[in-house]
């Protein structure tokens, strides 16, 4: 089969957890035999950064449309604007005349907003909710810029949260646009009932997330002092500040954060005098599997809901355990393989801490857990089958098999 993949982002011009999925799962796809491109806007990344980040290089069969305008950055802001695709019209225009057997619709927020789903002219069309933007202005339930919503105050919200408006929210484009899908995706049974409260008509599955890490063979840590990681984009919602001035207070411990974000360099500033918290940038997916191996345990702290968590099952890909902040989806890959423990108060976090550092035999027993969690639920393997699983029932409903 033909697929097509639409996407804001895409490594090496990647924010967040969305791209490094489509990659994984373009990668999986052509490993099976089929063909795979992939479109995204590479003006949309330079409106965060102007350099791509470290990769992995090229993939092979992949091929990959980097939508760019001479307008740069205004070819993204009117996307925002209007929720159409705007200056990128033409050019997608020319990529959807294909013949792909399946569109696939992941963050399509800044490539094209709801109406590039009308543009589609493929027989299955999907879309993945790998984060709450069809419900949210900001993506993340995260309330002017401070704290997690407490009650819809969207075009307030926007306007403190730096957003620009949005005054398509207030028409029917998602609805009309939506209408056009076959089946949504959630990676979470969360993520799933919040759309589906939210009033969205299209079929919504759960498949949850794979790891793309190989698969690790049994590591046990090997340094004097405990070390924990942290993964993700540096900014309020992820819970970064707070976690920082746990560990501040808590110099027996040493805590590695990895990741970029509009707080990176204040907190790097702030946090410069505590020798037990260090600052690593980016880094590729490859460069993260001795960090993971050799973590007493990964921390997710958010306080803004996670659809899912990619960094929770690749840390269990390297028979690592995570202690997570009970925020949204962030607990059920804890609770479906045991493979961690969940917190909500600061309280609750040091015990963890302490817990998972101290208590005999307890690091391995969840590390156990975490690997043969991943390795029942989370693989590559199984998700591709579930997803050609669904791809075949849509095209059989519809009689195109």
């Amino acid at each position: 089969m033909r697929f097509c993949m639409v996407t804001t982002f895409y490594p090496p011009y990647n924010l967040g957890g969305c791209g490094t999925y489509v990659r994984a799962l373009s990668r999986a796809l052509i490993a099976q035999g089929h063909d795979v491109e992939v479109m995204h806007c590479l003006d949309a990344y330079r409106l965060k950064s102007t350099d791509p980040l470290p990769d992995e290089g090229r993939d092979k069969g992949i091929v990959v449309h980097r939508l760019e305008s001479p307008f740069g950055f205004l070819s993204p802001l009117i996307t925002q604007f209007t929720g159409r695709p705007g200056i990128k019209s033409r050019a997608m225009r020319v990529i959807f005349a294909q013949s792909f057997d399946v569109v696939h619709f992941h963050n399509i927020s800044l490539v094209g907003g709801p109406a590039v789903i009308t543009r589609s002219r493929a027989p299955v069309n999907l879309y993945t909710l790998h984060d709450h933007w069809l419900l949210c202005p900001t993506h993340v339930f995260w309330k002017n810029n401070s704290k997690q919503c407490d009650g819809p105050t969207c075009f307030r919200c926007s306007l403190a949260s730096g957003i620009p408006p949005q005054l398509w929210r207030y028409t029917r484009l998602v609805e009309r646009s939506i209408a056009r899908v076959d089946a949504m995706l959630a990676p979470s049974v969360y993520t799933a009932r919040q759309h589906r409260d939210g009033g969205l008509k299209a079929p919504i599955h759960v498949l949850p997330s794979f790891s793309a890490i190989e698969q690790q063979s049994d590591h046990t840590p090997q340094h004097d002092r405990p070390r924990f990681l942290f993964v993700g984009r540096l900014t309020a919602s992820k819970g970064i500040v707070q976690l920082l001035e746990e560990f501040a207070s808590l110099p027996a411990y040493d805590l590695q954060v990895i990741g970029d974000g509009e707080l990176r360099n204040k907190l790097e500033q702030r946090f410069a005098c505590c020798s037990n918290i260090h600052f690593l940038g980016p880094k590729p997916q490859a460069e993260l599997v001795p960090l993971y191996q050799d973590a007493t345990a990964l921390i997710l702290p958010s306080l803004a809901p996670e659809t899912f968590a990619l960094s929770i099952i690749e840390a269990f890909a390297c028979r690592t355990p995570a202690i997570v902040r009970d925020a949204g989806a962030a607990g059920e890959p804890i609770e479906a393989t045991g493979g961690g423990l969940v917190y909500r108060t600061s309280e609750e976090l040091r015990e963890a801490l302490s817990r998972v550092t101290n208590e005999p035999g307890l690091r391995e027993t969840l590390a156990g857990r975490a690997r043969d969690g991943f390795l029942r639920l989370y693989t590559w393997e199984r998700h591709v089958t579930k997803y050609l699983a669904l791809v075949e029932s849509i095209q059989l409903a519809k009689g195109l098999s």
